[in-house]
């Protein structure tokens, strides 16, 4: 109850998270005019953003046009009919729909994001009705790290398995340079220059290098609006519960904080943005296929707290969604100390000619250049007749040199040590490959068989590899008569096993069309608001382009900031 309370601070909002969602409606609300305090479980700012690929899918946004891919409210909405369809609210689709160019002007016309719209990105079915290729997915664009000062080392540093030379990021243009130094003077040049850059800043003293890519500068960017504007912030300071009056309405949070407890009062509302529950065991059993594991590529600090403390306030989780969870294959290297290393196989080498897929039964069982989501849901569609968690990646010589196969790096690296911790297997012919995955040799032999007549082809009959544009934009360059197929042919074989993983939760907590939690039977929590990976997803667990966490929590975290200033100005009136 309010009377038995003792408040430490008060806030008009408290927001709970620091990842993209969290930081959007906590800019928003300031914007708005209302006093912010951002509240963060980790000792980094940033969440599963900072260590995102960072894309944004925005239909309709106000660049897309200039990208060459004029859009149009009809195909946007019949392409997410036929990829999302039931599985998501049409209020909840339409409030994105609407929001989301208003809030991708709003938030650029204040600097708080720089993005750049894609001008060829094919969505995810690029076959289906109402796709785009480009202009509706946008990237951050490069950030100076040196411009958060001090600061620069509360920003989340992203994935090591994505840095070069221990803390250089990279972008997919910046690795075909790098591949092509030694047969192209501009990129020698374009290498050259990035190898200067980073070393200049270890010499600094940065810690890692401050060309920021990706996630990484999305979170730098929304972080610098952050401190430009002066809103303050508590790392290390998870809450711990949702403080509530007897009808339900929400008055505040409590916070761990340096060891002690405190009581925050939040006028206005409270937004949880903690990232989902995809480190939670308890919750991935309830709601994720079997066989599952600590598989996720999400930080480790999300494990669901924001959720269960929105649950114990009376909401409710969203159901009918097709996927518990934005999925990706993951590959795992185990190390005797510090626990696995895991590689998410998402868009690098799956799709590029000279690669197989294949099950415990030593056979193919999906297009091997659909998407990350895609290609785990295959995995879980095929695991009751033949199982295929793990399956495993296979290529020949001649491949791993030029692309490369998950931590195993190409032209030459040494991966020696890889073999030898059982994380990247090497066979001297099939047959002996095929003996160490415990697969039959002789399926395997006649798998690669007819995938390499395939190949010499350019046509997958059973599996459809290259088939679509989506497909050919990940394959490789210039590679015909189709850029995902080449034969698998040149000793020595090599191959990964890749479990089922996951990029975060898509089942979350039951909101409205202006973030607002729920109750079991569709009651609003005054004062509660959830957004990004705690709220159940507007794309209903489908994966229909590249984006679709960031693109719908920036709007989300929008909306809540917009809808907790406009309460705040009907209580003044």
């Amino acid at each position: 109850m309010k009377d038995s309370i003792r408040w430490d601070r008060s806030f008009d909002v408290v927001v709970a998270g620091s990842g993209a969602s969290g930081m959007s409606a906590a800019l928003t609300a300031h914007f708005e005019g209302l006093e912010v305090l951002i509240v963060e479980k980790a000792a980094r700012i940033g969440g599963s953003t900072a260590v995102s690929g960072g894309a944004v899918w925005l239909p309709l946004n106000a660049d897309a046009a200039g990208a060459g891919h004029p859009d149009s409210y009809e195909e946007v909405w019949e392409y997410l009919s036929h990829t999302v369809g039931d599985a998501s609210p049409a209020d909840m689709k339409r409030a994105f729909l609407d929001a989301g160019p208003a809030m991708y002007d709003y938030m650029v016309s204040r600097g708080a994001i720089k993005l750049a719209a894609r001008t060829y990105s094919p969505d995810y079915y690029s076959d289906l009705p109402g796709a785009a290729m480009g202009g509706r997915s946008l990237d951050p664009v490069e950030f100076d790290g040196r411009t958060l000062g001090a600061r620069f080392r509360e920003l989340r540093d992203p994935l090591k398995e994505f840095l070069v030379l221990g803390g250089m990021m990279v972008n997919i243009n910046d690795v075909y340079h790098l591949l092509g130094a030694s047969r192209s003077l501009k990129s020698f040049l374009h290498g050259g220059l990035l190898v200067l850059r980073y070393w200049t800043d270890r010499l600094r003293g940065y810690h890692r290098g401050t060309r920021l890519l990706l996630g990484n500068a999305l979170a730098a960017q929304l972080f610098h609006s952050v401190l430009k504007h002066g809103l303050p912030y508590w790392l290390e300071s998870p809450i711990c519960g949702i403080h509530q009056d007897g009808d339900g309405r929400v008055l505040g949070v409590a916070v761990k904080r340096q060891g002690a407890v405190i009581n925050i009062r939040a006028r206005k509302g409270v937004v949880v943005a903690t990232g989902g529950f995809p480190w939670n065991e308890t919750l991935r059993s309830k709601h994720y296929p079997k066989p599952t594991g600590p598989w996720s590529m999400a930080p480790r600090d999300n494990e669901g707290q924001g959720i269960a403390l929105a649950l114990a306030a009376g909401a409710a989780m969203g159901d009918a969604h097709v996927s518990p969870a934005f999925w990706a294959p993951v590959s795992l290297l185990e190390r005797k100390e510090g626990g696995p290393v895991r590689y998410p196989h998402l868009v690098w080498d799956r799709a590029k000619p000279g690669l197989i897929a294949v099950d415990a039964s030593g056979k193919r069982f999906v297009n091997e250049s659909a998407s990350y989501h895609e290609f785990v849901k295959a995995m879980y569609g095929a695991n009751p007749a033949s199982p295929a968690i793990p399956a495993y990646l296979i290529c020949d010589h001649g491949f791993i040199e030029k692309w490369g196969l998950g931590l195993a790096l190409p032209g030459g690296r040494p991966r020696r040590h890889l073999i030898d911790a059982g994380y990247l297997i090497r066979g001297d012919s099939l047959e002996d490959l095929a003996r160490r995955l415990n697969l039959d040799a002789a399926v395997l032999s006649e798998t690669v068989k007819r995938y390499n007549d395939m190949a010499q082809n350019g046509e997958d009959l059973d599996f459809g590899k290259g088939s679509t544009a989506y497909n050919r934009y990940l394959g490789a360059p210039g590679h015909l008569p189709n850029p995902c197929l080449g034969p698998v042919v040149r000793p020595p074989f090599y191959a990964v096993r890749v479990v089922a993983g996951d990029i975060g939760t898509a089942c979350g907590v039951s909101t409205n069309e202006h973030a607002q939690a729920l109750t079991a039977d569709g009651k609003v929590i005054p004062g509660l608001y959830v957004v990004g990976n705690d709220m159940q997803s507007v794309m209903g667990g489908a994966y229909p382009a590249p984006g679709i966490t960031l693109g719908p929590g920036l709007t989300f975290g929008w909306i809540a900031g917009r809808h907790l200033a406009r309460a705040a100005s009907h209580q003044h009136q």
